[in-house]
């Protein structure tokens, strides 16, 4: 579940860098720093950068299983849940930019 919140914000960020640099969005997976090369990280609020910070451990999760263990006991029903809200509301605020 954090891995394709993750995938999510990921995406629309490359689809923001592509709408403002009409090049190929790098290949990487920090968040901070695709808002940053796109020039959208100074418009985001402290909450959505937090989110950034939740987000970024939990692309480990599908691609280095040894940590999968440790990521998943650190997510309950209730922060899936808060989450995914937050995820869905930054997701629809980055597609409001494009």
């Amino acid at each position: 579940m954090g891995f394709m919140c993750h995938q999510t914000i990921e995406k629309l960020l490359k689809a923001y860098y592509v709408s403002v640099s009409e090049d190929t969005p790098p290949y990487i997976h920090n968040l901070s720093r695709l808002a940053n090369l796109s020039g959208l990280f100074e418009q985001l609020s402290e909450d959505q950068k937090d989110l950034f910070d939740l987000l970024e451990p939990l692309n480990i999760e599908a691609r280095y299983p040894t940590h999968k263990d440790l990521i998943f006991d650190s997510l309950t029903h209730e922060k899936c849940e808060k989450l995914i809200a937050q995820t869905k509301e930054l997701a629809e605020w980055i597609k409001s930019q494009l």
